[in-house]
């Protein structure tokens, strides 16, 4: 679960710590204070959108700090990014200065999608406007294949293993239907680039030793001017280093007879006096024998054209030529053999796509199984949220076409009053409707996954009264289970908190910051009474508000 989270210097937020517990964890508090901040850095540490503009200004950094508890299942799928307990925490940060952003997870710097990985693991966002992805049917899809995923994930990456195989045959069989004029010119074609690299003897390597080649022969004066002056400063003069250690050496060897202590010095300068004589003469043998070979230049210069100008025509370097090479001699054998390899090609073809017709429809097979499932448990959990009994269906059709996930179109289907027919979410719900939608979903796909961590940003949008109870009731629920984070603007929702966290948004030394803090006993009663009775709080606001608290509790209690 999330235990803590720390927020510095993003927008209104100067700097905040929250501490979180396990159930229902609420948040308050008046429009415009800063809840979107808080949830939105949520989102941020998990791998959302950061932009300079949510620098808290005129500072120079934002962080976001986040510590978890994760279960022994949440550590065991996270091995797979080789993420492990540290005190059987997690830790995940992100700070973003100078236009940058870092992640890190227990201190070292992960990628951001390597992040995303992580934190789906973790928890669960439900934001204030994800409901209206229901509208889409490819989100029914989604959620259908999420309930049932262990039986669906190992079809299914078969399905889009043999749709990408079926995209690749159907490829090559299009680019084989040519009439024989068409086919001939392309052999010609073919031939031509292939006599065309076969000419020219390629090598690897051979490229990068013609330019070091022709580098040095281009240069030869310069390093004849150069080796002139170190045989003068060597050995050909009487000041050279020959000439001056030779004399070094004559003095020395008078020293030596007179103290032998000396002598290892004596042998050193003998060796170095040969050194230099020895390089003396090889430098004048280097300078006088060094001719420049006009001929053999302009060889290089005309082989260096002739192989960059293939290069560049096939690819660029040695490799991709001879990568494009092998290529062409492939169509071009295909070609050649044109009515086996047709036949050859459009078995293998035939074959995939029995195979993926086959795989298709087992994982048809396998969705409808799992929606039947899923509708009935939806319906209930819509029932416990004012929707009349069987209201909910889900519709399959098959598609126009294969395709990485099968052959299904799936729809959500709602009759949100007795009596009238099943019309798709898109035509029919409402916002407030939608949204209570997705807290059904998001309570039966609970059940099936294992994300402790369930976060909720305004899930009572467009809802009031007895569905707001209903809908504080179906949380509570799901918080038996579950760590559950939720921001509202209802008394009826709010009344159900473990614990109730209240936002505010403070002026200190003439500016604006927002803080949150945790509400005692007494606090929470005057919270729910500011929610329900908004600026004028009456003694009977705040009776009906403690009443409101209490029976909330005893529902809580008869779990």
């Amino acid at each position: 679960m999330l235990t803590y989270l720390h927020v510095k210097n993003l927008a209104v937020v100067e700097d905040i710590e929250v501490e979180f517990d396990d159930n229902l964890n609420i948040l308050t508090g008046e429009t415009g204070v800063g809840k979107s901040v808080i949830m939105g850095s949520i989102n941020i540490a998990l791998g959302g959108k950061m932009s300079p503009d949510m620098v808290r200004n005129g500072e120079t950094f934002a962080l976001v700090e986040m510590i978890f508890e994760p279960s022994g299942e949440e550590w065991e799928l996270l091995k797979e990014y080789e993420v492990f307990p540290e005190e059987d925490r997690l830790v995940i940060s992100r700070k973003y200065a100078g236009g940058r952003s870092t992640c890190r997870v227990n201190g070292e710097t992960v990628t951001l999608a390597m992040l995303k990985n992580i934190s789906a693991i973790l928890i669960d966002i439900h934001g204030q406007h994800e409901h209206q992805s229901l509208l889409y049917p490819e989100k029914h899809l989604a959620i259908i294949d999420r309930y049932a995923a262990d039986e669906v994930t190992p079809v299914k990456e078969k399905v889009s293993s043999l749709y990408s195989e079926y995209k690749r045959l159907s490829k090559e069989l299009s680019s084989m239907k040519l009439s024989d004029d068409e086919r001939q010119r392309e052999l010609d074609f073919l031939e031509y680039e292939i006599n065309e690299i076969e000419n020219m003897n390629l090598n690897p390597g051979e490229e990068e030793s013609l330019e070091e080649e022709y580098r040095r022969l281009s240069n030869s004066e310069k390093i004849i001017e150069i080796m002139g002056n170190v045989y003068e400063l060597v050995g050909n003069n009487d000041r050279g280093a020959s000439a001056v250690v030779s004399e070094a050496l004559m003095n020395i060897n008078e020293a030596a007879e007179l103290d032998h202590d000396i002598d290892n010095y004596r042998m050193t300068l003998v060796d170095v006096d040969s050194i230099l004589s020895d390089l003396s003469r090889e430098l004048s043998s280097y300078v006088n024998d060094y001719t420049f070979d006009r001929e053999k230049f302009n060889e290089i210069d005309m082989r260096l054209d002739s192989l960059r100008r293939l290069y560049s025509k096939y690819g660029g370097t040695y490799e991709l030529t001879m990568e494009h090479y092998d290529e062409i001699c492939k169509k071009r054998d295909t070609y050649r053999d044109y009515e086996e390899t047709l036949r050859t090609l459009k078995a293998s073809y035939d074959k995939n796509e029995q195979e993926l017709l086959k795989e298709s429809n087992k994982l048809t097979d396998i969705r409808k199984k799992a929606a039947e499932s899923l509708k009935v448990l939806i319906g209930n959990a819509l029932c416990d949220l004012n929707f009349p009994a069987n209201c909910f269906d889900i519709e399959f059709k098959a598609a126009d076409s294969y395709g990485a996930n099968g052959m299904d179109d799936i729809g959500f289907l709602i009759a949100a009053n007795p009596g009238e027919p099943f019309r798709p979410l898109a035509k029919v719900a409402s916002g407030g409707e939608l949204s209570r939608i997705m807290l059904a979903i998001k309570s039966v796909l609970a059940d099936s996954d294992e994300i402790h961590t369930l976060i909720f940003d305004e899930i009572d949008t467009g809802i009031s009264g007895r569905t707001a109870q209903m809908v504080s009731e179906k949380l509570a629920v799901i918080s038996a289970s579950h760590q559950v984070i939720c921001i509202t603007h209802l008394p009826q929702i709010a009344a159900m908190a473990d614990n109730h966290f209240v936002i505010e948004k403070i002026i200190d030394s003439g500016r604006t910051r927002t803080q949150i803090r945790l509400l005692d006993d007494s606090e929470i009663v005057e919270e729910l009474a500011r929610i329900t009775g908004g600026t004028r709080i009456t003694e009977s606001v705040l009776g009906n508000a403690k009443e409101m608290k209490l029976l909330a509790n005893e529902w809580k209690e008869s779990l």
